[in-house]
């Protein structure tokens, strides 16, 4: 049986034509302009990751679901760019 407490929701907020450039497997995609209306769609009951080119839009995409009571949300420093460098170099940079 699988222990839920090692889920983790991990969200990219890039515009959809920066996706298509790469992305990590298994992110769930909300562009930054669409939280307002799209926030609902990231859970509460597990933490969450967002992530964006180099960490500036998730940054405000953090402070956002902050503001409307999500308490176990984290940018990842760097982004994606940050994700290729240190993590998987097989995804295309740009």
């Amino acid at each position: 049986m699988q222990d839920d407490s090692d889920k983790l929701f991990v969200l990219d907020v890039r515009e959809p034509h920066e996706i298509d450039i790469c992305a990590i497997e298994g992110t769930h995609k909300i562009p930054l302009g669409d939280m307002p209306t799209r926030f609902s769609e990231v859970p509460t009951d597990m933490p969450v990751v967002v992530h964006c080119k180099l960490g500036g839009r998730s940054a405000q995409a953090v402070a956002f679901l902050q503001a409307q009571g999500y308490n176990n949300v984290k940018n990842l420093a760097g982004g994606i760019i940050r994700w290729i460098d240190d993590v998987d170099d097989s995804l295309t940079r740009y």
